[in-house]
């Protein structure tokens, strides 16, 4: 196993606290693709081996564990019994017994058969990239609604990983005549207990996304428009998210610090107010089973009018980090790459040297005005006010500007606008009549112009 070539403490991703077990964290990945090849086969987002286990190592410090020992495992091909060859597994082996950890970490995805194998060959738990980010959002989880949501995610991990290992405890004979099979085994009460939770707990969230999208009609019903803040895990969005609406969100330098989702409503300078919301971080290879699980969560997103994509420039795999939060983007039917919906955030470019922040500046010129990224440090405040100006822009692009006559004894009619547009100015003009001018959502245009004469 090749040793980590990083410093272990640059990351700082390590919690306080003793750890809940003694781990080794390996990346059995296969062998480094050399750079002319990649260009060849158009993968710019292959990730850096040392980066991964890098962010492997985190994840597993997120949940407490003391990590003994972690390396890189190189692997021409995965085998279908125990994922590497034999040699690395008796080489694992020697270590758990010698460094006396009860847990493996391998940043990969097992089947049942090949977690139950290395478990047997290592005597220690065995647990994937999978089961490790399900342990995580287990523990952060708070609210009700995320407990239900990564309990779901759960079962239907489990599910997948009941094997046949109860065979001992087959209930009585089944079936009719002397040569009956055998009854139900404890495999398949299992299963039937696992697919009764999860249908109950579907239940629960569908009761859930129901408060949601009343929630939402309700917001609907006030012209505020929805800015929802997505990126990689880590990449500051909480920081950025406090920064601009002065609440107290979880922030720390941890993977998936924080996975409930938080609303606040923002004035900007021109008077409009939006709905800021912070989701939970995406990862690489984000387990199905949460996003399915989040979905009720995430459509704060699908349904939002501007999305903040938020990206650590400082992590050296920024690029290959930008490219997994476009494919969860895509997996919940949004475009990435709409340019009236989208703005791209180059965060923590407090980390940077002179010489790193005016490469940045530079790229970021070159690009078309409507594909432009601001460049910020939610840890400092740098760039957020031009940020705020960039989410106004957008919001601008997306309403109509309408100037109204209204009638000064309409107090009804006044207090429809206030709630159903953005009042942008309004006078008393010399005939007596109010002049108001007013923002407007395009569906709710027609409305408007029906109900109040346009200037």
């Amino acid at each position: 196993m090749e040793p980590r070539r990083r410093d272990r403490d640059a990351d700082g991703l390590s919690p306080t606290g003793s750890g809940s077990g003694r781990a080794i964290v390996i990346g059995p990945y296969r062998r480094h693709v050399p750079a002319r090849q990649l260009a060849t086969r158009g993968s710019q987002n292959e990730r850096d081996p040392a980066a991964r286990l890098e962010e492997a190592v985190g994840l597993a410090r997120a949940i407490d564990l003391e990590v003994v020992q972690s390396g890189i495992v190189p692997i021409n091909q995965t085998r279908p019994a125990t994922y590497m060859g034999t040699g690395k597994v008796d080489e694992i082996a020697g270590l758990v017994k010698s460094l006396e950890a009860s847990i493996v970490v391998c940043d990969c995805s097992l089947s049942p058969v090949q977690q139950r194998n290395l478990e047997k060959a290592w005597n220690a738990k065995v647990l994937d990239r999978t089961g490790l980010i399900l342990e995580i959002f287990g523990r952060r989880a708070t609210t009700k609604e995320g407990a239900l949501q990564v309990e779901l995610a759960h079962l239907t991990y489990q599910r997948s990983r009941l094997v046949k290992s109860w065979t001992h405890l087959e209930r009585q004979r089944g079936g009719f005549g002397f040569l009956g099979g055998p009854g139900e085994s404890q495999l398949e009460i299992d299963r039937r207990l696992i697919g009764e939770r999860m249908q109950r707990i579907e239940i629960e969230l569908d009761k859930v996304k129901n408060r949601r999208k009343l929630h939402r009609e309700s917001r609907a019903r006030v012209p505020y428009p929805i800015a929802a803040l997505v990126g990689y895990t880590n990449a500051g969005k909480s920081t950025l998210f406090n920064r601009m609406t002065n609440a107290s969100v979880l922030q720390a330098d941890m993977l998936f610090a924080t996975l409930d989702p938080t609303l606040r409503a923002v004035q900007l300078p021109s008077g409009m107010k939006i709905i800021l919301s912070d989701t939970v971080g995406f990862i690489s290879d984000l387990p199905t089973m949460l996003v399915a699980a989040f979905r009720a969560t995430l459509e704060e997103v699908i349904e939002a009018d501007v999305i903040l994509h938020v990206r650590d420039v400082s992590h050296e795999d920024t690029e290959a980090q930008s490219h997994d939060v476009e494919e969860v983007l895509t997996a919940l039917g949004i475009d990435p790459n709409e340019e009236q919906r989208l703005i791209e955030i180059w965060n923590k470019v407090d980390r940077l040297d002179a010489d790193g922040r005016a490469r940045l500046n530079n790229l970021a010129e070159r690009r078309p005005e409507n594909q432009r990224p601001v460049l910020v440090s939610a840890l400092t405040g740098h760039g957020v006010d031009e940020l705020i100006k960039a989410i106004e822009a957008r919001l601008g692009l997306r309403r109509v500007v309408l100037d109204l006559v209204v009638d000064p004894s309409d107090g009804a009619g006044m207090s429809w606008l206030h709630r159903h547009t953005e009042v942008m100015e309004k006078s008393l003009g010399e005939n007596g009549k109010m002049a108001m001018t007013v923002r407007v959502d395009p569906t709710r245009t027609e409305a408007v112009k029906a109900k109040f004469p346009v200037h």
